[in-house]
């Protein structure tokens, strides 16, 4: 895993497949998703490295249920007593009550999801004892009030996280940015591709100068601008 500094209080915390955020208020920390199975220790060790105890983790908010952002949770909440919270239409998926419909791949998309589900390791993820539920609009105690955005269309309980009083945005997969190009894109592997049409024009709508995406490089500057010309070359769905 590698960890990179976004901002003095964000970094990025890089998987072979996904990524997850943590964000600091002093000594209170925030992680937004917590990576495949097995990467609760991970974390908890990239804690140690950067200076702070797993502890200081209060919460993980999981911007849907795909393993790659919700694997390491469970295990990662044991270690650090975190309150783990999901949107209320995923929340069930995160605590094993339910599974989680599978994406409708558009051809092109097929082998790219077959070379990453190579990478993700084998097992199921150990679901958290607890998950609150989130809706829509909810505001979290960090990063100055954290607006939960409901971004459906990835999954049916996708959210985004937007922190206005830092102009930070975190898309989950509701939107990515290109491996080679780093262009901004509609995210991949969606469930409904005109909902998640529909929440890309969303999210790029707020004001954000920093965007943080569940797949490739955040955008560190002028982000809203970057959004919403991507956004404006997929045709909003009537």
């Amino acid at each position: 895993m590698d960890v990179i500094e976004i901002l003095p209080r964000l970094h990025l915390l890089r998987f072979p497949v996904g990524q997850a955020y943590l964000w600091a208020d002093g000594d209170e920390l925030t992680l937004v998703d917590a990576g495949p199975i097995g990467a609760g220790r991970t974390i908890a060790d990239a804690l140690t490295g950067l200076g702070r105890a797993p502890a200081d983790v209060l919460r993980i908010v999981l911007t849907h249920f795909h393993e790659d952002h919700v694997g390491g949770a469970g295990e990662l909440a044991a270690l650090t007593g975190a309150e783990v919270l999901a949107h209320r239409l995923d929340a069930p998926v995160v605590r094993g009550e339910l599974p989680g419909p599978p994406p409708v791949f558009e051809d092109w998309e097929l082998p790219i999801h077959a070379e990453a589900a190579k990478q993700l390791p084998p097992g199921d993820p150990v679901p958290p004892e607890r998950v609150t539920d989130l809706s829509d609009g909810d505001v979290l105690d960090f990063g100055g009030g954290a607006r939960v955005v409901h971004a459906p269309g990835h999954t049916h309980g996708s959210i985004a996280l937007h922190l206005p009083a830092h102009g930070v945005l975190f898309t989950g997969d509701a939107v990515a940015a290109a491996p080679v190009t780093g262009s901004v894109m509609l995210g991949v592997f969606n469930l409904d591709r005109a909902r998640a049409i529909a929440s890309f024009h969303r999210l790029a709508g707020l004001d954000a100068d920093v965007v943080c995406f569940g797949h490739g490089d955040p955008v560190t500057g002028q982000a809203s601008a970057v959004l919403r010309k991507a956004a404006d070359t997929y045709e909003v769905p009537r």
